[in-house]
């Protein structure tokens, strides 16, 4: 499902990557603290591949929050989805307020990768969408030289992952 039309722009937006030799269409969903679109959530999270749990390096409560925010997304999705934890405002290291040691170590307990990242200088923000992709292209068994069983998929012209 597409997101609603009257969604500010900075709350969903398309982008066309090219990640290891393939065409990717990855569109972000930013459902946090928009409660008008509540009745939604739940069917963005159903055909959600992949999510992204972010919070500010400069803010504890925003960190404090993630494992609702994840328990939330594990039922709705029944089961363990590909998830990043992404510590956002990297730029801001004056103003920090989680360690990236404590990032690190939520992420493993959440089983998930790790990054921090700046939306302001746009560090580290292309390889994280490119590691979310090829984390999901992993577990749908799509993926080139992944050993386990792979099972023989029809070649698309590029695909298309629903990252909330």
């Amino acid at each position: 499902m597409a997101p609603p039309n009257n969604l500010n722009r900075e709350d969903a937006y398309r982008k066309q990557l090219v990640v290891d030799d393939r065409m990717c269409f990855v569109e972000v969903i930013d459902t946090a603290g928009q409660e008008e679109y509540a009745t939604l959530r739940d069917q963005w999270v159903r055909e959600g591949q992949g999510f992204i749990l972010v919070y500010s390096i400069a803010s504890r409560s925003t960190f404090d929050r993630l494992e609702t925010f994840r328990q939330s997304m594990r039922r709705v999705k029944r089961g363990d989805p590909i998830f990043m934890l992404v510590g956002n405002k990297c730029d801001k290291t004056y103003e920090r307020e989680v360690s990236k040691d404590e990032g690190a170590a939520l992420a493993r307990q959440f089983g998930c990768e790790f990054i921090e990242t700046s939306a302001k200088t746009a560090q580290n923000v292309e390889r994280l969408f490119m590691n979310l992709v090829r984390a999901l292209r992993q577990t749908r068994n799509i993926e080139p030289g992944v050993p386990g069983p792979v099972k023989p998929q029809p070649k698309k012209k590029g695909g298309k992952c629903v990252i909330v």
